[in-house]
């Protein structure tokens, strides 16, 4: 990147320019003489083109504007970026049972509001690694923790309802994650859990599992995903699929427990926006440091322009001292 280190120099244009002008007006006034007959220049041989004669003053102003940019000081630089971070390890835990077909979320139930809103989540991260868990009756691993996110956001969009058991297993899924997190030595190591319903599968319990994060310094944010009262849910019947009201069920003094144990927090998302604006909140609450170092070095070019400035000036005065030299 190039610069002026004092580019007010450049002021320095302006009397430059009066005087150019002054010197035009000038010669224009000199040259504007009345003979009233040609006869006495008859005798006189023209032994220079009248334009040369401007050539040595032409060459002195284009040196002094050069020796202007000379005192502006070009000059260019060189940046380097020295970053350095400390990652956290998170993990996205993400309930694909039935009841997240629920089309109480856009664009078009609540699986997919839940796949869009986490995809951005995703990509906002900086050097984090991240892991997705899935779960229903059970819980797997969809994806280990990693930092390819468009990789990850591949395994989101995978992401099926009714591949697995039918069913809620929030403890399941918790012990999924802090297993994937055990070995980690990130800085801070954090579980988001989203949930439609009530835990009522599985061997172990959600409060158990939190209680084993604890040691482990693992924070669980916990969010539970559906509007109030009812919600609309796609139901198979020999006609077709049919919208039928369901009650939505969420066990939020579980999830808030939950969070409370592990130092994490508790969030209800009631539509699309108030989930994104709740994964938001995490995000500014676990974010990454860090530390940027700016190194810069700086490289003069003043020194062609002084150049060009002093071989215009030896121009002039080998003009004027030779082909264009005034007669004595």
């Amino acid at each position: 990147m190039s610069a002026f280190y004092t580019p007010l120099a450049f002021a320095l244009i302006i009397p430059i320019g009066l005087l150019i002008f002054w010197r035009l007006w000038k010669w224009k006034k000199d040259t504007n003489f009345i003979f009233p007959s040609f006869a006495p220049l008859e005798d006189i041989g023209v032994r220079r083109s009248t334009s040369l004669v401007y050539i040595p003053w032409i060459l002195r102003i284009l040196a002094i504007v050069l020796l202007v940019v000379v005192i502006a000081r070009p000059r260019s630089s060189t940046e380097e970026r020295v970053i350095h971070t400390e990652g956290i390890d998170i993990i996205l835990a993400l309930d694909i049972s039935s009841s997240m077909l629920a089309e109480d979320f856009h664009p078009e139930n609540r699986i997919e509001a839940a796949k869009v809103v986490a995809k951005d989540f995703i990509q906002g991260r900086v050097s984090d690694r991240i892991g997705l868990i899935v779960f229903a009756g059970e819980s797997y691993t969809q994806c280990p923790l990693t930092l390819d996110y468009d990789v990850l956001s591949e395994f989101i969009d995978r992401i099926e309802v009714g591949v697995i058991e039918d069913g809620t297993a929030i403890g399941m899924a918790l012990a999924n994650g802090l297993n994937r997190l055990r070995q980690s030595e990130a800085k801070s190591r954090i579980i988001i859990l989203l949930t439609d319903g009530q835990n009522n599968r599985g061997e172990i319990d959600p409060l158990t599992a939190a209680q084993a994060a604890t040691p482990l310094g693992v924070k669980i944010y916990t969010i539970g995903v559906g509007s109030e009262g009812t919600a609309p849910y796609p139901v198979q019947t020999p006609f077709g699929i049919r919208r039928q009201n369901i009650k939505v069920k969420i066990d939020e003094e579980l999830l808030k427990e939950v969070a409370r144990i592990t130092g994490g927090a508790y969030f209800r998302a009631t539509d699309e926006h108030k989930l994104r604006e709740i994964y938001g909140i995490i995000d500014d609450m676990e974010k990454t440091e860090i530390e940027v170092k700016e190194y810069r070095s700086y490289s003069e070019l003043f020194l062609p322009w002084a150049l060009i400035a002093a071989a215009l000036l030896f121009g002039e005065i080998a003009l004027t001292r030779t082909r264009l030299r005034k007669s004595p």
